[in-house]
């Protein structure tokens, strides 16, 4: 079991939602790209709030210290980003791949994530936000996924309950919804595992892919 975790832009929350897709899967975590290295890293994050051994924490391949887009970020690091090198680690166990940024971020002046997505064929969730502004994001998103031929598995929303936002992007989407993470303050390992088990039906994950 493989998925892709990715995002309609960045700061949604898609690595809270790694973290306890993690943790309900009993998944090994990769984040291939890392570009931040001053503040709390996302496997760092995924770590503490999934509870995860760092035996489930994948090494990335690329730590880039600029909080910017990847190419941004490894030209400042002197560093060259080969994508077609970037390949999903062999694991034992379930493994979660979480993205950086949305899905046209460039890693390259000439390559962005989703198209290393579309190499790897692995299903990809899309999180999105409740908020203003999300059902454009999220249909241009699915859109750029099916454009490349990506597996859609589902959409996980993110934020508080916005019933008409969730149906319309459904509908006009054609996408399955996995589910809805809610805001959590304090957001703490113990109520993330309890959001994320009383919104997201683990049987969910273990259906085709749509």
């Amino acid at each position: 079991m493989r998925f892709v975790v990715t995002g309609t832009d960045t700061g949604i929350g898609k690595t809270v939602f790694s973290a306890a897709l993690a943790a309900a899967l009993g998944a090994a975590y990769w984040k291939p790209i890392q570009a931040g290295l001053d503040e709390e890293t996302d496997c760092q994050t995924v770590s503490r709030l999934g509870r995860l051994p760092s035996e489930r924490i994948l090494p990335e391949a690329y730590r880039l210290r600029t909080p910017a887009s990847p190419h941004l970020a490894a030209r400042l690091d002197q560093v060259t980003i080969e994508p077609e090198m970037l390949t999903p680690p062999a694991t034992g166990a379930p493994l979660i791949i979480e993205g950086a940024g949305g899905l046209l971020v460039p890693l390259t002046e000439s390559q962005v994530f989703a198209d290393v997505f579309a190499r790897w064929r692995i299903p990809v969730i899309l999180c999105a936000r409740t908020g203003l502004g999300t059902i454009n994001h999220t249909l241009l998103s699915l859109e750029a996924l099916r454009s490349r031929s990506i597996p859609v598995f589902g959409i996980a929303f993110i934020g508080e309950e916005m019933a008409e936002t969730q149906r319309i992007i459904a509908a006009m989407g054609q996408v399955r919804v996995l589910g809805r993470l809610p805001l959590l303050d304090p957001l703490t390992p113990e109520r993330l595992q309890w959001a994320f088990r009383d919104h997201f039906p683990l049987s969910s994950f273990q259906e085709r892919t749509a």
